[in-house]
């Protein structure tokens, strides 16, 4: 029962986070312009053995370090941008 209590708890904090109720916009539609400070969240793959999904919130530029054109995945992964 008491497990079922916490999960309960997780469960609605993960629903009032900020990154949740981020914008979702339409398929296909780029990044929203920001200045160069400004983090852009996206969803990434989760470890392995896990299922649990990550979400990471770097600049445009630390983006492009790890491979990742934001202005082409944002359609599928954005979350939130943090100015």
């Amino acid at each position: 029962m008491a497990h079922r209590k916490l999960l309960l708890a997780f469960g609605l904090l993960a629903a009032a986070s900020p990154l949740s109720a981020g914008d979702r916009s339409p398929p296909g539609t780029p990044a929203p312009a920001a200045g160069p400070t400004a983090r852009y969240c996206m969803k990434v793959e989760p470890m392995t053995g896990s299922r649990l999904e990550t979400i990471r919130c770097w600049t445009r530029e630390e983006w492009a370090f790890q491979g990742v054109d934001v202005d082409k995945d944002w359609a599928k992964e954005g979350v939130a941008v943090i100015e």
